[in-house]
């Protein structure tokens, strides 16, 4: 194997690294820089490297993952939109809402409203698929025909 491949898959090794974190420390301050300094890489080089491999950059990948646990919150009705909004890591209320009507569509209780609404007797497998955040690239993405 040639050296750049392997050097690829070395990054391909860390990105999962930095994926992996940003999945499981979602609610915690976390910034590129600081996830690229956790493996050794520049902010950019991460980024680049990251949508390359994922699609999208590092931070949009965050925002995603603290959306899609803020629906799932959402939909269990325990805990205010206020509450849900510093649980999955938001320090303000106004960007979660933000946010939040960027990938969704509606603000967060909009869709509390709908969520239970609609969510009697839905597997939370499925629910968990079906109501996953797309980003308006991504719409945009699946609209387009094959050519």
């Amino acid at each position: 194997m040639d050296t750049a491949a392997e050097q690829r898959l070395q990054d391909l090794v860390l990105l999962r690294r930095v994926r992996d974190r940003i999945d499981r420390e979602y609610a915690q301050p976390l910034d590129v820089a600081a996830l690229a300094r956790g493996v050794h890489m520049s902010a950019g080089h991460l980024s680049r490297e990251f949508r390359r491999a994922y699609g999208e950059p590092p931070y949009s990948y965050l925002m995603t993952r603290r959306i899609e646990r803020a629906m799932t919150l959402l939909r269990r009705g325990e805990l205010s939109v206020t509450e849900i909004c510093f649980a999955v890591g938001f320090s303000s209320l106004g960007t979660f809402s933000t946010r939040f009507r960027e990938l969704v569509g509606v603000p967060p209780s909009a869709y509390r409203e709908r969520a239970s609404d609609l969510s009697g007797g839905i597997p939370p497998c499925v629910s968990k698929r079906v109501t996953r955040p797309v980003r308006n690239q991504e719409a945009r993405a699946a609209a387009l025909p094959l050519a």
